[in-house]
């Protein structure tokens, strides 16, 4: 991808590694402070960028002075291509991740991410972290691990750097026993939002603040 500079908040399609990406942008009303990419969950269940999960967290965000990138995955909305099980979704969003990186140098970069969005920044936070460019700061919320009880399995890799896991004691899409299991081997500490469910019902206004507070974005 070329650098990447947005103008105007709003929808735009930029080239992607499967063709067009459709990514929604949140522009901030002063130059931005830092750059997020947050992404969402599961496309096989209606997943897009337009989710009011990701969609939240961004605004929040973008009323913070960051620019929030939410990208389309493959074959939701306008993007082009078709679900890859993470694998394609995650090249993607690491395309997009080094275009606005080139395009905004010097402003720190925080991968937010919901559910199977979550699993998809653990993958690029990794390859980040391998290529000697990791993210500044990781948040991760309902990520799954294992096998769930849909049926589909994730091998989400361990070790991310300066991640936050954040998950709910009665996620029913992902068992928070699955999410222990992955954060076992690193000692990685979990939060764990006593009562909430998958989508965080209820919980949201707990779910930015300790997003923003990741961030060093002081709550008021």
């Amino acid at each position: 991808m070329e650098p990447l500079r947005f103008a105007a908040a709003g929808q735009h399609l930029v080239a992607g590694r499967a063709g067009l990406m459709q990514v929604v942008v949140d522009l901030p009303a002063l130059p931005p402070t830092g750059l997020a990419v947050v992404t969402h969950p599961q496309p096989l269940l209606g997943g897009s960028a337009m989710h009011k999960l990701p969609h939240f967290l961004a605004r929040a965000l973008s009323g913070e002075g960051w620019l929030a990138a939410r990208p389309n995955f493959r074959g939701v909305g306008q993007s082009a291509g078709t679900h890859d099980e993470g694998r394609g979704e995650s090249d993607d969003t690491l395309a997009l991740c080094q275009a606005l990186r080139a395009g905004y140098p010097g402003l720190p970069l925080l991968l937010v991410g919901f559910s199977f969005g979550a699993y998809v920044h653990a993958l690029v936070a990794r390859r980040l972290a391998d290529r000697g460019e990791p993210a500044w700061r990781t948040f991760l919320a309902g990520m799954p691990y294992g096998l769930v009880p849909a049926g589909r399995s994730y091998g989400t890799p361990r070790g991310l750097p300066d991640a936050w896991v954040v998950h709910g004691e009665q996620d029913e899409v992902v068992p928070v026993a699955n999410v222990f299991d992955w954060a076992r081997p690193d000692a990685q500490p979990v939060v764990v939002v006593p009562g909430a469910d998958h989508f965080f019902t209820g919980k949201l206004p707990l779910l930015r603040d300790m997003l923003l507070a990741h961030a060093g974005i002081k709550v008021r």
